[in-house]
Order: structure tokens, then sequence, then C-alpha cells
């Protein structure tokens, strides 16, 4: 569904954009002034939105960011979420497909976030089936229902990733799919020693401060999301601190999502603060992918 909504945006813009050629023929210098100025707009929201991270940021315990490695983040940010949202999502869904070789490798699971889908992770699914490593990367769906829904398909590509390879998967998240895998793990309390670990980036462990009934349309998942809601306690209170001790958390003192910073933390997790990133734009950091990576196999779990 989501890939449908998002190719429809495309459509829109690509229409607009060919309504602004005609109007503007012959005189394409006006052309160039209208491209300027919508890249302006777009910008401009982006460095609002940096900025609001900023001052939502100024009490937290975390690490606060300087404005130099913010604004390195909101061009980050500005460059990647077009390719993500406009590209590989609506057109690109199935470009690099499930990949289950009976490998001897220890396989993955990929869990997206919020408004996106299964091709967000394209890059990591290339990588992997370089190193003939088995995965499976899920779209949730109903895009807007409830994440305790989402188990079942987590559930889905657990069973599928395990069969080929006879071991226990590592979950690789983003955003929402943090959530997504709590609430699997949640839903029986087996779970946990089916996975090997999790790694969450960017995910709003206990909700976030841009997630209110004021800030977002009042949908299900976004409502489970509010900082320090009913939803995200509730998830916390059932579970036991000692299953933290598989998590992984990367986050960024920049994400323009999941704010205060702190939000994308575990208590007893082996959290990671990534700098200069955005929300988008810190999943595709080198440095996380790598040292993500690296924690898939035992022997390099030991040296971590």
């Amino acid at each position: 569904m989501i890939a449908r909504i998002q190719q429809t945006v495309v459509f829109l813009l690509l229409a607009g954009l060919g309504a602004w050629i005609w109007h503007v023929a012959p005189d394409y210098s006006r052309l160039y002034i209208g491209f300027m100025a919508l890249a302006s707009v777009y910008i401009a929201y982006m460095a609002i939105l940096f900025v609001a991270t900023y001052h939502l940021n100024r009490n937290d315990s975390e690490p606060r960011t300087t404005l130099g490695a913010l604004a390195q983040a909101c061009l980050r940010e500005a460059g990647t979420a077009p390719r993500v949202f406009l590209w590989r999502q609506p057109f690109r869904t199935q470009a690099v497909p499930d990949f289950l070789p009976a490998s001897a490798k220890p396989g993955v699971v990929f869990i997206h976030g919020f408004l996106c889908n299964r091709a967000f992770w394209s890059p990591w699914l290339a990588q992997l089936q370089t190193q003939n490593r088995a995965f499976a990367s899920v779209s949730l769906e109903p895009v807007f229902g409830s994440i305790d829904d989402y188990a079942a398909i987590v559930e889905a590509a657990v069973a599928k990733v395990t069969q080929a390879t006879g071991q226990a998967p590592t979950l690789i998240c983003h955003s929402m799919g943090g959530l997504a895998a709590r609430a699997w793990l949640r839903s029986n309390a087996a779970n946990d020693d089916r996975i090997k670990r999790v790694i969450t980036l960017g995910s709003p462990h206990f909700g976030t401060a841009l997630s209110s009934e004021k800030a977002l349309l009042p949908l299900t998942n976004t409502q489970q999301m509010q900082r320090l809601g009913a939803w995200t306690q509730q998830l916390a209170k059932d579970e036991t601190p000692s299953c933290y001790a598989k998590f992984t958390c990367w986050y960024s003192n920049c994400d323009n999502i999941v704010v205060p910073t702190s939000t994308a933390t575990l208590p007893g997790a082996d959290n990671r603060l990534v700098t200069a990133q955005g929300h988008i734009s810190m999943a595709f950091d080198e440095r996380v992918m790598q040292a993500s990576l690296a924690l898939l196999d035992d022997e390099l779990n030991k040296q971590a």
C-alpha cells in the first residue's frame, strides 16, 4: 500500500513539473527559478524540523549536538530522504527479493519503520547477498494499523530465515520497526530464545515528542508512539530487564523524528551514539552499517 501512495505522490510531482514547463515555455529561465524556489522550500522545511529537534533536546540527558553537526545532518537527510521515498520504496520494492540460501551463516530479518516498506533496506540487502547470508525483509501492513498486529508478519519472517539457516536470526530494525520487534517478542515468551540479537536504528523505544494528537494524524500506530504514552509504557512493563542485553540501539542526537535523543535507547542495552546524522540518513551511515553487520556472527560478537 505504501508503494502505491508514494507512487501517487511522485506522479503528482511530475504532473506539476510538466504543467510548470508548459506554463513557462519558451522562457525556460523561469523553470530554473521555479526549481530553485521549490528546493529552497524543501531545505527550509528540513531546517525548521532540525531546529525544532535541537530545541526539544535542550533538557535531555544525552549529549547535545552542535549547530555545525545539526547542519550536516540536515543536508544529509535532505539528500537521502528523496531517494528512499520517491524512488526506492515506490518503484523498487522487490529490487532485492528475500534471499534464503541453505547457508551456515546466521540470517537476518529486516523490519522497517513508519511510512516505509521492505525496499528501505535495499543497500543492506545487496551487501548480504554478496556474503551469501540469508535474509527476509518485511513490509508491515496495514500501514496505519496497530504495532501489535505486526507481530504475525515478523513471526513469518523469523520462521523463514530460521528454517533456511537452522540458526536464530538477528533482527535489524529502523524507527517503528524496533517497536514491532519488541511487540513480537512480547507476543510469546519463547521468542527471546529464537533470536540472536536485535539491532535498532533510531527507534522511539519510549515514544517521540513529535508523535502526539497535535503533531500527527490520530492514526493507531502514531498514537502508540506518543512520548511516554500508555502503549510504550505498558510494553516496557511487560518486558524483563534481561531481554535488553540482546539489544544494540543506534541513536543520533541529530535525529529529526525521534526526540528527545534518549528515547531511542534502552536500559542495559548496547547503546551507541551517532553524530551528524538524521533519522533516515543514520540507517545508511557506513559506520552504522558495517558495525551492525559485524555483529551478525558469533565470533565477531565476542570481540564487540
